[in-house]
């Protein structure tokens, strides 16, 4: 026999990026609670919102499960005394196992006899388990930031205004500070407020649409897709696509409604990702391209709330939008005031890091190592990149950048554009952060891709010396997605670069910085980025041993490595290598201290001798 278990919190609006972990960090404490009390379950289903978290899981068996148990105690020497009474060894393993000494057996072992314990627990009721359950799972649930309210000895995302806890369609009886878990749901904040009861999962999913609150994220999504997919047809044009965003929202609402508003005209002459980052990060604005990817002059934002008059609410968010857009343009047009490089001066006062010191420091080393790049891999553009690297972190000291911080090299580009500037110096300003993902976008120009690799390897040396090194998931300057793309760079641009010259120019450089042997830095720097490519081939379902024997014997030029690597892997896979490996090891093993004699072919005495001589 089982029965349906449902859940939900409702709270206060928890913020949108709090609520998937939560989701996820209920379900894996809810699965683990039953698992230990014994009771089993079938599937589980989560549900969200802004105002609650839910949780249904189906087929929860009436009863914990039957458990034998076998224990093995201390031994038979120490739990009897000479005249064969127990002692308080054994006294504690019965009461500790819930027995009485005189019921303990003993067994022979290997070691010798010892205590032991054969019994069976039989299944409780699982009702009986639930309240302390789900009140333990609301009471663990982690987020990354929790509040108390009232005086309550409770702690939760947003405070807690109702519980919904149900089994069989029967109430879970539980207290969470002054709430009282119940069968009473609540509907929509806005438009409709009552409070109305559930009985399950279907009932609650019906009934709670009817309230105007949808609890399926995944529908509210593509109900979301599909009203931004029909106003932007009607305006004639395409959504910028935009998962991040699309994702977000469908957190922010109970219900969507998109609605679309107007961008005045002068705000056009914007850069559009300048436009796209200000509605998108300060209003949640999703914006419109025409065929051709030109930003059109409209938005669209998701309210939370079936509006009577959707006009008034449009008005409010176009009247929002334009003192932002006026802040923009306000920026845009005092940063053309000042030259890029006239902006270098401030940045001798930066701090880029206590110990490393400032950023104009970290653009000194670091366009040393572009330009040397430049000089061994393509001299004919060294001028551009030593450019390039000069202008790279300029736009730091601009307005716009520092009201808007994500648009650190698209401010460069556009002003190194205005300026006159060559288009590929340009372009690498913009293209020295990339990538900025795993498997993100990688610089399309060589001038962009020495630039990256410079200033990656340098933060990533300069770590190193400073004793800044990443430690289990902590990784504050984001060390291992430097070296990931170093290594992606490398790979994807077929580029013939020795990492362990990289890395000893580059440190070398650090030397005034550095609190330990350059050498050691070196070889720290150097495994670290080797252990990343591990990890990188690993992702690629490159057998583990393949990758482990190619870079233990030699990690200098990824290129390289990576062609053993697919090498190896496909004489792998051929069906005369286990037989090969095995002939290998035995000549291995033979002359293990190496032969120093020349091979002399007059005596060879058979043909298969001449032809491997021939062949080697």
């Amino acid at each position: 026999m089982s029965a349906e278990l449902f859940l939900e919190i409702g709270t206060e609006e928890i913020p949108a990026g709090f609520i998937p972990k939560a989701l996820k960090d209920m379900q894996r404490l809810l699965c683990k609670e039953l698992d230990q009390a014994r009771i089993a379950y079938g599937e589980v289903q989560t549900f969200a919102t802004p105002r609650r978290l839910c949780i249904a899981i189906a087929d929860v068996a009436r009863l914990q499960q039957r458990q034998e148990l076998e224990v093995t105690g201390p031994p038979a020497r120490i739990a009897f005394d000479a005249e064969g009474k127990p002692t308080k060894a054994a006294e504690g393993f019965a009461r500790t196992n819930g027995i009485d000494v005189s019921e303990v057996q003993t067994i022979e072992t290997p070691k010798g006899e010892y205590l032991f314990i054969s019994k069976v627990i039989e299944g409780g009721d699982s009702a009986s388990q639930l309240p302390s359950i789900l009140e333990s799972v609301i009471s663990n649930i982690p987020f990354r930031k929790s509040m108390r309210w009232k005086d309550l000895d409770v702690r939760f995302a947003r405070p807690v205004h109702w519980i919904v806890a149900l089994y069989g369609g029967k109430i879970v009886p539980f207290t969470f500070g002054d709430i009282q878990a119940g069968n009473l749901s609540r509907g929509h904040r806005f438009m409709a407020p009552a409070e109305f009861p559930v009985s399950g999962l279907d009932d609650y999913l019906s009934k709670a649409e009817a309230q105007h609150v949808i609890p399926q994220v995944e529908k509210r999504r593509q109900l979301i897709e599909a009203q931004l997919a029909e106003l932007a047809t009607k305006l004639g044009g395409r959504i910028n696509p935009d998962p991040e965003l699309l994702e977000e929202v469908s957190y922010l609402v109970e219900t969507p409604q998109a609605l679309a508003g107007n961008i005045e005209e002068r705000f056009l002459a914007l850069p559009p990702e300048l436009l796209i980052t200000s509605m998108r990060e300060h209003q949640r604005y999703f914006t419109l391209v025409d065929a051709k990817g030109k930003l059109l002059p409209h938005f669209i934002t998701i309210a939370n709330t079936i509006v009577s008059d959707p006009s008034v609410v449009i008005a409010g968010n176009e009247r929002v939008l334009r003192p932002r857009l006026s802040d923009a343009m306000f920026f845009w047009q005092k940063d053309q005031e000042t030259p890029l490089e006239a902006r270098l001066e401030p940045l001798k006062k930066v701090v880029y890091q206590a110990k490393l010191g400032t950023s104009y420091e970290k653009i000194e080393r670091f366009q040393i190592l572009a330009t040397e790049l430049a000089e061994q891999l393509n001299p004919a553009i060294k001028g551009l990149v030593a450019r390039a690297a000069l202008l790279a972190k300029c736009d730091l000291e601009t307005g716009m950048v520092y009201e808007f911080p994500e648009l650190q090299g698209v401010m460069g580009r556009e002003y190194a554009l205005l300026e006159g500037e060559d288009p590929r110096v340009a372009t690498a300003i913009f293209e020295h952060y990339l990538p900025t993902q795993a498997g993100g976008e990688l610089p399309s120009d060589d001038v962009g891709t020495f630039v990256s690799l410079a200033d990656k390897m340098d933060t990533l040396c300069g770590c190193f010396s400073v004793g800044l090194i990443p430690t289990g998931t902590a990784d504050p300057y984001a060390l291992r997605r430097a070296a990931i793309g170093i290594l992606t760079i490398i790979l994807e641009g077929g580029l013939k670069i020795s990492i362990p010259s990289l890395v000893a120019r580059s440190v070398a450089l650090l030397e005034q910085k550095a609190n330990r042997s350059l050498d050691e830095i070196s070889a720290e720097v150097i495994e670290f980025i080797r252990l990343r490519f591990v990890n990188l081939l690993g992702a690629q379902n490159y057998p583990n041993d393949v990758v482990d024997a190619v870079l233990s014997a030699s990690f200098n030029d990824p290129v390289d490595a990576l062609a053993r690597v697919k090498a190896l892997a496909e004489l792998k896979s051929r069906a005369d290598f286990e037989p090969l490996a095995v002939a290998f090891k035995r000549v291995v093993n033979i002359i293990k201290g190496g032969i120093e004699q020349k091979i002399d072919p007059s005596l060879f005495e058979s043909d298969c001798e001449k032809n491997l001589h021939l062949q080697l």
